[in-house]
């Protein structure tokens, strides 16, 4: 499998063992790296491994940095990422059966080697379970074109009970209570 991967500086050391381990397993590796290897911005790493799983370069992609978010935030900019913030194991089968997520934030100051190993390889190892949760992966395609998923049917076929009225009222937005 081919797998693009990149960090900033907080996630350097999670990069540098998670490349290692990768090519040990036999996979090849899109390495995406600042030239300057001091501080860097998280968005210029993770706009070149988001561009590389939308295009088709890499069947994956891992992005690490200090607590995940930040390049989560970023690569979910790219048209065609479906980008996860992964804590544990059961967040990484998740994201792979339920939402088809082809790329993985990691927090590299929160989690030890040990866990990422088990993270990374549940994360690769979990196919997309389809079904139902294809039709919720189509609809973040539609929100992406900036349509309302709910106007839209991305999935003709769908049992009539799963299907949305043709229109909804606007969702309303009010203070919760207590």
């Amino acid at each position: 499998m081919r797998i693009a991967i990149g960090a900033d500086h907080r996630g350097r050391e999670v990069r540098l063992h998670l490349v290692e381990s990768l090519k040990k397993q036999g996979h090849e590796v899109l390495l995406m790296v600042i030239e300057d290897e001091g501080s860097c911005d998280y968005p210029d790493i993770a706009y070149p491994v988001g561009q590389a799983v939308a295009k088709g370069d890499a069947e994956l992609g891992i992005l690490i940095c200090g607590s995940g978010i930040g390049m989560c935030i970023a690569a979910n900019k790219v048209k065609g990422v479906r980008a996860a913030l992964i804590h544990d194991e059961i967040g990484a089968d998740v994201s792979r059966r339920h939402n088809n997520a082809n790329v993985m934030c990691l927090p590299a100051d929160m989690l030890g080697m040990r866990i990422i190993d088990r993270i990374v390889t549940t994360w690769m190892q979990t196919p997309f379970e389809g079904g139902r949760h294809a039709r919720r992966v189509e609809k973040i395609g539609v929100i992406e074109r900036g349509e309302d998923p709910r106007q839209v049917s991305p999935m003709p076929t769908a049992p009539p009970a799963q299907s949305l009225p043709p229109t909804h009222p606007p969702l309303e937005l009010r203070p919760a209570t207590a």
